[in-house]
């Protein structure tokens, strides 16, 4: 006799939704403490995240805060897992001591799952073109592994199984 045990973990667009929900609160904190963004500015970041989100390109997403030589002081990294087991999110706020610091600015970082780099450069620049991407985006030279910044584990967030890990760098 064989005992046979399956896990399968069905997520929508929905549950990306949701547990992109913790980040979103988190940019919107980071955007208000250090007075780096307007409020406009947070969603039309938040927009462009969603549709990459939505449609299973991203791999991870970082908010960066950097000095006027382009070092980077401050970051959250929000990893996507797309076959965790987190059917909750944990509550959104926490390691958002983030402070407005003089000569410093905001960025984004995003980084493509393997499904965005499958597609050929005409599928890319069609999705590029075709969707209502809020911003304009570029390629970037910061190593967003933070080597010369320590770590932390922050919130979990979750729904049926779609994960984004949260990480602060300081």
């Amino acid at each position: 006799m064989y005992n046979t045990i399956t896990n399968t973990s069905t997520y929508t667009v929905i549950d990306i939704r949701k547990t992109f929900e913790g980040c979103e609160t988190d940019i919107r904190t980071i955007a208000r403490r250090t007075g780096k963004w307007e409020v406009s500015y947070a969603d039309n970041v938040f927009n462009d995240i969603m549709i990459y989100a939505e449609n299973e390109y991203l791999k991870s997403v970082d908010i960066v805060l950097l000095n006027e030589n382009n070092t980077v002081l401050r970051a959250s990294k929000f990893v996507v897992n797309a076959n965790g087991t987190a059917i909750s999110s944990e509550r959104a706020g926490n390691n958002n001591d983030w402070n407005n610091l003089p000569d410093t600015h905001l960025s984004v970082i995003l980084s493509f799952s393997k499904k965005w780099n499958d597609l050929t450069a005409t599928d890319k620049s069609n999705f590029q073109k075709n969707n209502n991407f809020k911003l304009s985006w570029s390629t970037t030279n910061i190593d967003n592994s933070f080597p010369h910044l320590s770590n932390s584990q922050g919130q979990l967030y979750g729904s049926k199984g779609y994960e984004l890990q949260k990480t602060t760098y300081k």
